[in-house]
């Protein structure tokens, strides 16, 4: 069942990709035809400090902050952050944290997680598979791009193979 609207917080800390995911989410939802509002609020990021983004897509959408309880989805790609950011998620939300160490057995490059993190997600929002081929495009260098592809296809298979 589609929902109106999806709320979404992405946590780590600098250098883990978050602001990375988000974007690409972003894109995804806005080539899918939803209207997108997204924040980031950035610690010391380049000093290993806290990063966080909040992405919401749908109809009635106004705002991009999420207050605590309306996140749909948590993605926290730091244990630490998990901790900090974990009242975000309402009550029939979906926490990802679990997905953490699945990930990182599906990339051989850390700086890859945020991608993997991503396909998770994937595998629960209806964003078509059109939409997220474009986004993919638009978000990664020519350079990074089929390696990229390789780890969201491969981390959303597995999520949506689990979720069947």
């Amino acid at each position: 069942m589609k929902k109106q609207n999806y709320n979404i917080t992405f946590g780590g800390i600098g250098g883990q990709g978050i602001l990375t995911a988000s974007e690409l989410l972003g894109w995804a939802a806005m080539y899918d035809g939803y209207p997108v509002k997204k924040s980031e609020v950035h610690g010391m990021s380049q000093r290993g400090g806290s990063v966080e983004s909040h992405v919401r897509f749908g109809k009635g959408v106004y705002s991009p902050l999420l207050g605590v309880g309306q996140a749909d989805f948590l993605l926290c790609f730091h244990e630490d952050e998990y901790e900090r950011l974990g009242h975000f998620l309402n009550k029939d939300g979906v926490d990802l944290f679990g997905w953490l160490d699945k990930a990182r057995t599906m990339i051989d490059n850390p700086k890859a997680l945020n991608t993997a993190m991503t396909g998770v997600l994937a595998a629960y929002l209806p964003i078509k598979d059109a939409s997220w081929e474009k986004a993919l495009e638009t978000v990664f260098p020519e350079k990074l791009r089929q390696s990229n592809k390789a780890i969201f296809h491969k981390a959303r298979n597995a999520a949506q193979t689990e979720l069947k």
